[in-house]
């Protein structure tokens, strides 16, 4: 799939035209993106949450290949029994619950505007799966809008299904708020060799995004993924 002249001729006067009340981003591989985990007990255990914080972006499972990001089931290189039943080694079953947040944040950049997030979900084949404990997996693209001191938040997400999708907040008018936007994937911690048949997620950007970075390669993704 290409774009013709016209089209990225359009795209490319879309990515400059934004407005002072409206703004567009998109599953950006060159974008700051920050990782943060939230830690929680398995429902049978309570569910109750545990802990959180920052985390590198590929130890939440969430990795770039070109255009193309991986959302995966959380892996934890530590047997101990913490973490997995009855410890950690193939076919052990998780235990916990990780609430894998990936996003990128800005403060004040937009604030008072209608924001929309948007990306192309090559394949989903994660959501739907669950582990022996019956424990499964649900994945959403988000925006959130935060108090400057991060104690409340506005919020909207879509799930992430094959094919298109595009969410939008109006952000409120104060430039000392947080804006995120990305992905969190919550569910139990899988034993890295076991990750095979639970599946993944793979979203890429939106045409007009790849021609304005210069990468070209949805069509082949696309292509290959039909």
């Amino acid at each position: 799939m290409k774009l013709s002249l016209k089209k990225l001729a359009l795209c490319a006067l879309l990515g400059t035209a934004i407005s002072s009340n409206a703004a567009t981003v998109g599953v950006n591989p060159g974008a700051s993106w920050i990782g943060y985990m939230n830690v929680s007990e398995i429902p049978s255990n309570g569910g109750g949450f545990l802990w959180g914080s920052g985390w590198g972006t590929a130890d939440l499972c969430a990795n770039w290949s070109g255009p193309m990001l991986t959302l995966s089931p959380n892996t934890i290189n530590d047997p101990n029994a913490y973490w997995y039943t009855p410890s950690g080694g193939p076919g052990s079953v998780g235990n916990k619950i990780m609430d894998a947040n990936m996003y990128v944040e800005t403060t004040g950049v937009f604030s008072g505007v209608a924001l929309t997030f948007e990306g192309n979900v090559l394949a989903n084949t994660l959501v739907g799966k669950t582990d022996a404990n019956g424990n499964g997996w649900t994945s959403v693209a988000f925006i959130k809008d935060f108090a400057p001191d991060y104690s409340s938040f506005n919020m909207v997400t879509a799930p992430l299904t094959p094919g298109h999708f595009d969410i939008s907040l109006a952000t409120v008018a104060d430039p000392a708020r947080h804006v995120q936007y990305g992905f969190e994937t919550i569910g139990p911690d899988v034993w890295v060799t076991d990750l095979g048949p639970y599946g993944n997620i793979q979203i890429v950007p939106e045409p007009c995004t790849l021609a304005l970075l210069g990468l070209g390669l949805v069509g082949a993704l696309i292509r290959r993924r039909r």
